[in-house]
């Protein structure tokens, strides 16, 4: 192979990495804005704009992030999310955030942004977060945030975040993506509709039928 065919084949795989990356990411705006237009019908892969001459502040603005959610979930805390859905303007944009009010002890149980790397910061309190590395190696990194501290997940990863004060905790995260969506993984697995056949349950996670058929039960409400 001569170098000219090596320079060749190494253009092209690096041409090739560049586009998967850039097709990986939310679609960039191509105007000013488009802001999402909710009421049409058209399905695309995003949203449709609206027509801009309707555009206002509105569709650029969200109330209410100052004020605590009732926290007082299953599982302690809950998210106010402010994406495309609550901020038309967002779209195309690829950035998004959510605030995370903690009861003592409340648990953001693991979960998984598939399309987004979340940038989180400690408003009030003390909180233990974590996330889990891909297969084969499943390495867990955490660390105790205190208020002010800053701790990234990266995209697409497991992750979990956790009160460890007897206070309540505020946090506020950014997310790298309009429509980040969030998967969390006890809920889906157990909660699936129509449920995951109790089988597979079983022999994935070494648990009894009756464990099985007792956390689908939990997790089907």
């Amino acid at each position: 192979m001569t170098m000219d065919s090596k320079l060749v084949i190494l253009f092209f795989a690096v041409a090739m990495a560049i586009a998967s990356s850039a097709m990986a990411s939310d679609p960039s705006p191509l105007q000013d804005f488009c802001v999402a237009d909710h009421a049409s019908k058209v399905l695309v892969n995003g949203l449709v704009c609206k027509n801009p001459k309707y555009v206002t502040e509105k569709d650029f603005f969200f109330s209410g992030l100052d004020k605590a959610n009732n926290s007082k979930s299953r599982v302690g805390s809950i998210v106010t999310p402010v994406n495309v859905a609550q901020i038309p303007g967002l779209n195309t944009l690829g950035i998004s955030l959510v605030r995370i009010d903690f009861q003592p002890g409340g648990l953001n149980p693991p979960h998984t942004h598939p399309r987004a790397t979340e940038l989180l910061t400690v408003l009030e309190g003390t909180l233990g977060v974590g996330f889990v590395t891909s297969n084969s190696e499943n390495r867990f990194i955490s660390k105790v945030l205190k208020k002010g501290d800053v701790f990234t997940f990266p995209i697409g990863l497991i992750h979990f975040q956790i009160n460890l004060g007897k206070d309540p905790v505020v946090a506020i995260a950014a997310l790298s993506s309009q429509n980040p969506g969030v998967i969390t993984i006890a809920d889906a697995l157990f909660g699936s509709k129509p449920p995951i056949d109790v089988n597979v349950l079983t022999k994935a996670f070494s648990l009894d039928k009756d464990v099985v058929k007792y956390l689908q039960d939990e997790f089907s409400d």
